[in-house]
């Protein structure tokens, strides 16, 4: 008798996860456990849901003038009172916040994209591709992102656009270095290991085996990277270098008021607090996905076809 071979065999945290619940429902269920996460997916929620529902809570224009109510401060009119040419505060406040998210989404998305994409890539054929994408991920995570983004925007020109790609450019060798380790180690596994003796294609090996198991920590990456996104944005922004005036966004409303800081200290305060409230809350949730992610049984798949 010979026993069986234990490179086939899945581990048996697997075996639980197939028969009962998705490891995502069982991550997600996890980390909502956390008080953290709670408390960050309820300021989060108010915050989406307010700038979402900007129409239906103000009736003003973000951009309309109105000489003959600068500076107000805050008043049942003006609930956050109105900047040095009249616009109402609260107004540009929500519809800045719709900018602001998708500033985050966006450049995370462009950059999550490309740089698990050219981990993938580098992580399971290796070699000379490898070794030449590894050295420039190292030398460019050499610089903070901002800085990057900074260089970066200073070939492409000013705008909310080219600001978007910066950030999302900024952040491809994170996500590249992440997702190159984590195949590293997956490649070596039993069911991969079948499944290129079998003859399965490898991009279906790459998206079928190794992409969702390395999504926990890229997960925890993506989450983190979208507060770290907006900060970006809206620091870009309060440099002249994102939104454009007249366009609301909480970072250019921050450079704006900042000339006005002593007599009218709210149009500074508001777009503050959102970007702290914006990135507290994403930053709560990604903590407590940290957390879930170290917990949680390896989720290794068992399926070679």
């Amino acid at each position: 008798m010979s026993a069986k071979p234990t490179s086939l065999a899945a581990p048996a945290p697997a075996s639980r996860m197939v028969r009962g619940a998705s490891p995502s429902a069982r991550l997600v269920r996890r980390t909502l456990r956390n008080r953290g996460a709670q408390i960050g997916a309820v300021i989060l929620l108010v915050l989406i849901a307010a700038s979402l529902g900007a129409p239906l809570l103000t009736s003003h224009d973000p951009n309309a003038i109105d000489p003959t109510a600068t500076l107000q401060p805050p008043s049942r009119e003006h609930p956050m009172g109105t900047d040095h040419i009249g616009r109402d505060v609260l107004t540009r406040f929500l519809y800045g916040g719709q900018l602001s998210l998708r500033v985050g989404l966006i450049a995370i998305a462009l950059g999550a994209t490309i740089g698990v994409t050219l981990g993938l890539i580098a992580g399971y054929y290796g070699g000379w591709l490898d070794a030449a994408s590894s050295w420039v991920t190292d030398v460019l995570l050499s610089f903070p992102d901002i800085l990057l983004a900074l260089a970066i925007i200073a070939v492409l020109g000013p705008g909310i656009v080219n600001a978007m790609l910066a950030i999302g450019i900024a952040f491809i060798p994170s996500f590249m270095r992440l997702t190159r380790g984590n195949v590293l180690a997956i490649r070596e596994m039993g069911y991969v290991e079948t499944a290129r003796a079998i003859g399965t294609p490898d991009p279906q090996i790459l998206i079928k085996h190794i992409l969702p198991n390395a999504l926990r920590t890229l997960l925890v990456l993506l989450t983190l990277g979208i507060g770290s996104a907006i900060l970006a944005g809206a620091a870009l922004s309060f440099l002249g270098l994102g939104a454009q005036p007249p366009t609301p966004e909480w970072g250019a409303m921050l450079n704006a008021g900042q000339k006005f800081i002593r007599q009218a200290w709210w149009l500074t305060l508001f777009p503050g607090l959102g970007i702290f409230l914006t990135v507290l809350a994403i930053n709560l949730i990604g903590d407590a996905l940290s957390d879930a992610v170290a917990g949680a049984a390896p989720a290794y798949s068992n399926k070679a076809t």
